[in-house]
């Protein structure tokens, strides 16, 4: 093998379980190459990080990852990722799974997770729509958009995961597209390296399921569409970080703070133990 048949980042691909399964269009390989590079530039031991996913499209990102990597059940990303965080602190742990799975069935564990200030990394992709399993529409998906299971517009009101995010005491919160390919890739480099809950939205084209049936085009049509409508508001209250489906994308930096993780507030029970027993 020649030097030119090595692609830069193949000592953090499995490169046995190539070519992906993901659709024409998809954003999951560029936000997959986003984290990639984000986790090769932060300098940190790939032998104490670990990836953890739940199910869905999104979720077959810790497969072809060549770090230690837990394919988990429906909506238990979370709680298994902080699981392997109080078992091992040193451990840089990275839940990257869909909005699906980490708001509809893991919303529970999204918001006390992120109360507690576990010292986790969540990325979810927000495609709109539960994409693997028929295009059902889901927590996220835009009001008037058509789903196999809203066929004449869904009637739901959306999360603003961002705003979810912050108000449950997210330490860092990131919204960006998947065009936004260096932002999000220094995004993700700086959620890494900070402690506490940190959570990075990534607005991602589905064209098979979401686009076709929202005529949105493939997924180069999808791309121009976030390079046309998208905003950079870094600093603002995420309640006010709008996300329409024709109309425009508020990205950015909204929340970046320092505060105590759960770990840190634990008490020493041990000491405790022996104190109370004088």
């Amino acid at each position: 093998m020649s030097q030119n048949d090595i692609h830069p980042m193949d000592k953090l691909i499995r490169a046995d379980r190539m070519p992906h399964i993901w659709c024409s269009g998809c954003g999951l390989g560029t936000n997959f190459s986003c984290f990639l590079s984000a986790l090769d530039q932060s300098g940190l031991d790939i032998d104490k990080c670990v990836i953890v996913s739940g199910i869905g499209c999104t979720g077959r990102i810790p497969g072809y990852t060549n770090i230690d990597s837990y394919h988990t059940t429906h909506g238990r990303a979370i709680p298994f990722a902080t699981g392997l965080k109080l078992a091992n602190p040193e451990l840089t742990v990275i839940v990257f799974s869909g909005d699906g799975d980490l708001f509809a069935i893991g919303g529970n564990h999204f918001i006390h997770a992120a109360r507690r200030n576990v010292d986790i990394n969540i990325i979810c992709v927000n495609n709109f729509n539960y994409g693997m399993t028929g295009g059902q529409f889901g927590p996220t998906t835009p009001l008037d958009a058509i789903t196999t299971t809203s066929p004449y517009g869904n009637y739901e009101h959306p999360f603003n995961l961002v705003q979810v995010a912050a108000g449950s005491g997210a330490v860092y919160v990131v919204r960006w597209t998947s065009l936004h390919v260096r932002r999000l890739t220094n995004s993700i480099k700086e959620a890494l390296l900070k402690k506490g809950f940190t959570f990075i939205e990534i607005i991602s084209p589905c064209p098979t399921s979401f686009g076709r049936r929202n005529k949105l085009g493939d997924g180069l049509d999808e791309m121009k569409y976030y390079q046309k409508y998208s905003v950079i508001r870094h600093g603002i209250d995420p309640k006010d970080a709008d996300l329409c489906l024709n109309g425009k994308i508020v990205v950015g930096k909204f929340i970046d703070v320092d505060k105590p993780t759960f770990l840190d507030n634990q008490p020493d029970l041990v000491s405790m133990a022996e104190k109370n027993k004088k």
